[in-house]
């Protein structure tokens, strides 16, 4: 059985599109119909989002069950980790992790698996500037130059990770931080001698969200570009006067 973990809080407003682009990844050909359990780890959640979970498990698409874990931390890794122990205890053999603001591709889980190693890093792209108004041109140029989305990348992100079962246990699994949980637990992995693939392969579309859960997140790497972007047409203005 292939896993798919989604930590979430108050994610009311991005959580159907995100189950909607998940199942869609686990009918995927390549699969072979293998069964596919996708888990959303609800963490300190006063919102919709269990309704919406709940909603989306009663009408899964074929060979998927979806359900979910809940805790009470504002701790990503700690929802990470619950995510994971419920799919080790259901049998898993390959965690796939995403956010509750992305969209995975309909090759996403194919994708990974294709590579056939014990872990998968992937990229992210962003489809939807609009958060962030004022410098929508500029950040998208800004990011196109600055983000290598490419083989052979060195980027981690929790939005788009691929692990084996067995290279996930044999690493100690996540640690319960409230951010750089994934960069932690790609660490870990290096150390035990995982074989990695940095790849482009697994696409996922990650929201330009300003009001990021996790700071020091993607959501903050964003704002950073943003800044450097209005740094360098500052420069760039000054320097045609």
């Amino acid at each position: 059985m292939i896993g798919i973990v989604i930590p979430a809080h108050n994610e009311q407003r991005y959580l159907d599109d995100c189950l909607l682009a998940a199942q869609a990844a686990t009918v995927h050909p390549e699969l072979g119909g293998e069964p596919v359990r996708i888990v959303v780890a609800l963490d300190s959640c006063s919102d919709r989002s269990q309704e919406i979970v709940l909603r989306h498990a009663e009408r899964a698409a074929p060979g998927c069950v979806i359900d979910h874990v809940s805790v009470d931390v504002r701790n990503v890794g700690v929802a990470r980790a619950a995510g994971s122990r419920h799919l080790l205890r259901h049998g898993a053999r390959w965690l796939a992790f995403t956010d509750a603001d992305t969209r995975v591709a309909p090759d996403w889980l194919a994708a990974q698996l294709r590579l056939k190693v014990d872990v998968v890093c992937g990229t992210v792209a962003v489809n939807d500037w609009s958060p962030h108004r004022e410098d929508t041109e500029r950040l998208r140029g800004y990011f196109h130059h600055h983000y290598n989305d490419a083989d052979g990348h060195r980027h981690i992100h929790g939005a788009n990770l691929g692990v084996s079962a067995a290279a996930y246990l044999r690493a100690g699994g996540f640690e319960a931080r409230i951010c750089g949980e994934d960069v932690a637990l790609v660490a870990a992995l290096e150390r035990t001698g995982a074989r990695f693939a940095w790849s482009a392969a697994p696409r996922v579309f990650t929201s330009a969200r300003r009001d990021a859960k996790a700071r020091g997140g993607f959501g903050d790497t964003l704002l950073r570009y943003a800044a450097s972007a209005r740094a360098e047409s500052a420069i760039a203005g000054a320097a045609r006067i």
